[in-house]
């Protein structure tokens, strides 16, 4: 995984206050229009929708954008003094002469994002190192299980539903309904939540599914648990950490030819 020095959570909050900006500078549309009548029984002293706490729209806009630099400020909350950071918000709005010139912030600013970037290695290096422990352990416990069979890779698979159908091939496309969780169960992906099955070519998956639907019979639904190096290895994947062991069930439900419609 590659960080850079630069890509820092201060940098998000002033990307936030640009779409902020932007967006304010929309014109209206007709639709917008059309809802003013229907919204004036709900509108404050200058227009604004009543909100209780926010009675303008000055004071909305003001909370909006404080919401917008929180969430942005989130991964690094507790390396920031609120009250500092609003002396400085204060400050450089009025024009008033500040504590830091150019140079300074941006030596503080470097400084800051290389202390941030060494606390994720750092937290993504342990993660790693328990998350490959935690895996191992269980997976040694599962393959001792009536069902579970251990292929040479180290892939594990259970057998819920054999089908009568043809096998695919690692140069094949196919439809299948499936859900990934993690070992402590959550789930963080599924085509049964999105409604419909998704299409793949075997070929661009990771190996444990390479494997592992190369195993079924069309009709079939196999439960697969991924060692790490069979997924997405130390680097982890958006929800998925590094070293993480996942745990699939697939439903193969048929081989897609060349000019099927099927839904990806």
């Amino acid at each position: 995984m590659k960080f850079s020095p630069r890509h820092t959570a201060l940098a998000l909050a002033v990307a936030s206050l640009a779409v902020v900006t932007t967006a304010c500078n929309k014109p209206a549309d007709k639709a917008a229009d059309a809802g003013k009548a229907d919204t004036a029984a709900e509108a404050g002293k200058d227009g604004a929708k009543t909100i209780p706490g926010l009675a303008t729209e000055k004071e909305q806009v003001s909370y909006m954008i404080g919401m917008d630099m929180a969430r942005s400020l989130e991964p690094v909350k507790d390396e920031i003094d609120l009250d500092t950071l609003h002396k400085a918000l204060k400050s450089s709005l009025a024009g008033e002469k500040l504590l830091l010139d150019d140079k300074q912030s941006a030596e503080i600013r470097e400084a800051f994002a290389q202390k941030v970037q060494a606390q994720r290695i750092a937290k993504m290096m342990a993660d790693a190192k328990k998350n490959l422990e935690d895996g191992e352990k269980f997976l040694a416990e599962n393959g001792k299980k009536p069902g579970v069979v251990t292929t040479a890779s180290g892939l594990q698979y259970q057998v819920l539903t054999e089908g009568k159908g043809a096998k695919p091939s690692a140069t094949d496309a196919v439809s299948a309904h499936y859900k990934g969780a993690l070992l402590d169960g959550k789930t963080f992906d599924s085509s049964y939540d999105r409604g419909e099955p998704a299409t793949f070519v075997l070929g661009q998956l990771v190996p444990g599914w390479q494997e592992g639907i190369s195993l079924m019979p069309v009709g079939s639904k196999y439960r697969f648990w991924i060692p790490s190096k069979l997924a997405y290895g130390e680097q982890g994947a958006g929800p998925i950490g590094p070293n993480q062991t996942l745990v699939f069930e697939v439903e193969l439900l048929d081989i897609v030819k060349p000019g099927d419609n099927a839904k990806k």
